[in-house]
């Protein structure tokens, strides 16, 4: 592996991992005190409650974001041990 390559290879791997973090913390900071008293109001939105929606909607954003992250956990081995590897 050639040194720019590989040090290409870890910085992308680095930033994948500081993303994981940061949204792991946001994903706790969107199920805090301040957050769900924001949206605990009694208001009905086609026939849910407000925080219902909020709690499901914030829980697809995450099932759609971990699903990006291993897309581009896929592409980075897959580009990694590709058949032109020397």
């Amino acid at each position: 592996m050639k040194p720019g390559k590989l040090n290409h290879t870890f910085m992308n791997r680095l930033s994948l991992k500081e993303s994981w973090v940061i949204f792991f913390i946001l994903g706790l900071i969107m199920l805090d005190y301040p957050f769900l008293s924001i949206f605990d109001k009694p208001i009905m939105l086609l026939g849910f409650p407000l925080t219902s929606i909020y709690i499901f909607a914030g829980w697809g954003i995450s099932i759609l974001v971990i699903y990006l992250f291993t897309i581009s956990i896929k592409h980075e081995k897959h580009s990694d041990n590709g058949p032109n590897k020397r």
